[in-house]
């Protein structure tokens, strides 16, 4: 009885992650392109100066004020009524609202002002005005 070796071939099994990796980059680079896009929504030239970073486990409230004067709530278009309304709905539902008035630096002080005031009345105490680094 003679025996017979079968020699086995074994292949070497690998993953080839090359495709893998374009398709990371690749939604990486899309995510870094549009984000700001989402997160600003308005195109607003923002005042230069200097402050200490909001600290917050919620999202605050963000408003708006573009060039023209028009009151975004989010990345919804308002009216001065339609804002108070609004914020006075969240602050009913988040005791400890924060709200943010991203300002273009064109835009009349006034309005800036009269966005505060109503907040304060409302009972918004933690405010923010949004400027850029200079």
């Amino acid at each position: 009885m003679s025996r017979r070796h079968r020699s086995t071939i074994r292949s070497k099994a690998e993953v080839n992650l090359t495709s893998m990796m374009d398709l990371t980059f690749l939604l990486l680079i899309t995510f870094i392109i549009t984000f700001p896009l989402i997160e600003q929504g308005f195109e607003v030239s923002l005042p230069k100066g200097r402050a200490q970073v909001l600290e917050s486990d919620k999202k605050p409230a963000v408003v708006t004020v573009d060039k023209e004067g028009r009151l975004y709530l989010g990345q919804e278009l308002v009216t001065a009524d339609e804002l108070v309304a609004s914020l006075r709905t969240m602050k009913t539902e988040n005791e400890d609202l924060k709200l943010i008035i991203r300002g273009d630096e064109s835009v009349n002080y006034g309005t800036v002002v009269d966005i505060a005031r109503s907040a304060s009345e409302i009972g918004i105490t933690k405010l923010a005005l949004a400027m850029q680094e200079p």
